[in-house]
């Protein structure tokens, strides 16, 4: 099922507001990605990237292309591990969020 122009359009502004949600989106999307599921992964990315730096400044921040990177997120998009964690990386120092991955005891 496609997602609505107004569900993103809410999904962006719900972001741009309360952080604890922008925190659960960007853990969502790497867990996704981890997972195996990185169709979801890519999709809740390009949220995050809509509703913080955008992808032209994105663009500029790991100096790729903005359009390499709707590319790299698209459904089909296959980015190199190298341009995933630049991403991953700028997102980090844009939202000021931190990663880190911890395994189960």
């Amino acid at each position: 099922m496609a997602l609505t122009q107004a569900f993103k359009k809410t999904v962006q502004a719900r972001a741009q507001r309360d952080g604890k949600y922008r925190e659960a989106l960007f853990t969502g999307a790497i867990n996704a990605c981890l997972t195996g599921d990185t169709a979801k992964g890519k999709a809740m990315l390009r949220d995050l990237v809509n509703a913080t730096i955008g992808f032209e400044r994105l663009a500029a921040a790991i100096k790729k292309p903005s359009k390499s990177l709707h590319r790299m997120l698209a459904p089909h998009g296959n980015p190199s591990t190298e341009n995933f964690f630049d991403m991953v990386s700028a997102l980090q120092k844009k939202t000021g969020i931190k990663l880190r991955v911890t395994a189960p005891e």
